[in-house]
């Protein structure tokens, strides 16, 4: 990337190679979440690494935020199209991901083998895990996101659409209805500097999005059963959730557990897994699909669903890259993304009441143990795997003495 009349700030492009072997201990040790991932990015390719300017890093992460999909997932896969090129991003998507979906693999192996009292309990302990990390997922973000009262409003709303009204249609209508109010109501604040330089054109980025439009729409008319009805569920979810990470949960949670494709205490023990892993929240697909009914196998089904959330995201982002610039010169882009912020903590409250709270607190007990899970998270902002230990160990002591 070059600004105008000045000499090239970053690197020369880089190997495919270069970029995986960089990624990999990333995706080993990125603990503690989408929002830790930005932080762990900026350490290490900003500061340490210089692959991109601080300008160029901030104006791809308000382009990540603003766009459906996993954030932090798309930032890594961003930097890694910069860096690389197109292997580049793959290579980064590769060496990000695949600790995590291996992990999450593992334990969809491992699961049936629960089934006594003590491997219910342990799987109980994890849905009291999302409890925790939903509940401080909710405060940290509502903190960050919400700090005037135009939107904390928009946020009450967007909670009481989503209990009355519920679904996956609500939660989009949520999003956009948070974009124009806050392209109405919101403080302008225009962003500034240049956005990256690529190796194609708007050409190519029209080409992408029309194949992610093509696959939005004709998914779902391949089959209504079976890999396909999986992936069309997942790509679905993946092109139509925004702020990654646990607002996710609603929507996949309609789509593979109202149809019956896997089970709700499965559902929440998997998402409770996925806490006590590094890497991006959203390999929780690969338990999901690897669990599934309609995946065709344990490997299949995970793969399935890995490469069905995780594309339309990729490609939403390929896509508008090369229109960003024109963009970002707009306050009332900055306008709506504050919007669509605010609703998305509006999203992520209404799922901590359905359908974290209503599958994990089941007594006194459940919440108390909720709640010091939840502490630890807040007071001393320990990683998640203190509360997956806290959680899962108390429960198994309680049941172990009551029972």
């Amino acid at each position: 990337m070059m600004a105008s009349g000045s000499a090239p700030r970053t690197p020369p492009l880089a190997s495919a190679l270069e970029v995986f072997k960089t990624y990999l201990p990333l995706g080993l040790t990125s603990f503690g979440g989408p929002i830790a991932h930005l932080g762990y990015f900026h350490r290490e390719l900003v500061q340490r690494r210089r692959w991109v300017s601080e300008e160029d890093y901030a104006q791809l992460l308000a382009l990540c935020q603003f766009l459906p999909g996993p954030a932090s997932s798309q930032l890594g896969f961003g930097l890694g199209l910069l860096r690389a090129g197109w292997l580049g991003a793959v290579a980064a998507f590769v060496g990000f991901t695949l600790p995590s979906a291996l992990l999450m693999l593992l334990f969809a192996t491992v699961l049936p083998q629960l089934s006594g009292p003590l491997g219910q309990a342990f799987l109980h302990g994890l849905a009291l895990v999302a409890v925790a990390v939903v509940a401080h997922g909710v405060l940290a973000m509502g903190r960050r996101l919400c700090p005037d009262f135009t939107r904390v409003t928009i946020a009450a709303l967007v909670i009481a659409l989503m209990l009355v009204i519920g679904g996956a249609w609500a939660q989009i209508g949520a999003v956009l209805l948070g974009a124009l109010a806050g392209l109405l109501l919101c403080r302008p604040t225009a962003p500034s500097g240049e956005s990256p330089e690529l190796g194609y054109g708007r050409r190519r980025g029209a080409l992408l999005l029309l194949a992610f439009a093509l696959l939005l729409a004709l998914l779902p008319w391949l089959a209504e059963s079976g890999p396909w009805a999986l992936g069309a569920a997942f790509y679905r979810a993946g092109a139509l959730v925004f702020g990654g990470g646990h607002v996710v949960l609603p929507l996949l949670e309609e789509m593979v557990v109202a149809p019956g494709w896997v089970g709700a205490d499965d559902f929440l023990a998997g998402y409770g897994a996925a806490q006590a892993i590094p890497g991006p929240m959203f390999t929780f697909s690969v338990f999901l699909g690897a669990s599934s009914t309609q995946g065709g196998g344990l490997l299949s089904g995970a793969l399935v669903a890995l490469v069905g959330i995780f594309l339309p995201g990729f490609l939403l982002l390929g896509g508008v890259l090369p229109w960003w610039r024109a963009v970002v010169s707009h306050p009332a882009a900055a306008r709506a993304v504050a919007g669509v912020n605010a609703a998305v903590v509006g999203l992520l409250a209404a799922a901590l009441y359905d359908p974290v709270w209503q599958h994990g607190i089941a007594g006194w007990g459940d919440f108390l143990i909720a709640l010091a899970g939840f502490f630890i998270l807040w007071r001393f902002r320990a990683s998640a795997l203190w509360v997956v230990a806290w959680c899962v160990g108390s429960h198994l002591t309680l049941t172990i003495l009551v029972g």
